[in-house]
């Protein structure tokens, strides 16, 4: 028998984000979940050194893999859209839940409780604290396409960037790891390579 779980998973390069908004450079999915991966496992990295947790960086880091893989049946809902009310929230929710749940059909019986700890979340607190890293990570990421759109002069991502700043500053103060992480490495972003090296 075969399954179709990796071969759907690799799809994630087909799937383009900021739909609705003129890029100056396009993102996939793909890219995005890899940016993710790393952040989460910074922040958590940052967690367990500096503010003593003692949180799963490699568990964040999957996380951050997996953490849009339902766009590839849903496709990437703009952020208006998906958040233009309670309702319309709740129901796109469901519909990641039940895309979620059709992608883990695709393993194998005996692998998949290792997947569905990515994909569903336990009720320890260092657990929930971890995932809302990775939501962290994830408006980060954001912010650093909006940086960089807005850096190559296009001036699409202005209202974008200052909404995504304002959540990240949000984050900032209830997670120090976040602050952290902004203070000592965002500036850069945006920068050329010979500015980096």
């Amino acid at each position: 028998m075969t399954y179709n779980f990796f071969a759907t998973i690799s799809r994630m390069k087909y799937i383009d984000r900021w739909a609705l908004m003129r890029n100056s450079r396009n993102e996939t999915l793909s890219e995005h979940s890899l940016e993710v991966a790393m952040l989460s496992h910074a922040l958590c990295v940052i967690a367990n050194i500096r503010y003593g947790r003692k949180l799963d960086a490699n568990k964040a880091a999957l996380i951050g893999l997996y953490h849009d893989a339902s766009e590839i049946i849903t496709g990437d809902m703009p952020t208006p859209v998906k958040y233009y009310n309670s309702e319309l929230q709740e129901a796109y929710k469901d519909v990641e839940k039940i895309a979620e749940y059709k992608l883990l059909n695709e393993l194998p019986q005996d692998i998949r409780t290792a997947y569905e700890e990515i994909f569903k979340p336990d009720d320890d607190e260092a657990e929930q604290y971890m995932r809302r890293l990775v939501k962290a990570a994830d408006k980060i990421s954001a912010l650093i396409k909006c940086i960089e759109e807005e850096k190559s002069g296009n001036s699409e991502f202005q209202t974008a960037s200052k909404t995504t700043r304002a959540a990240v500053e949000t984050m900032m103060d209830e997670m120090p790891e976040v602050k952290d992480f902004v203070y000592e490495f965002l500036p850069p972003y945006g920068n050329t390579l010979d500015e980096l090296l």
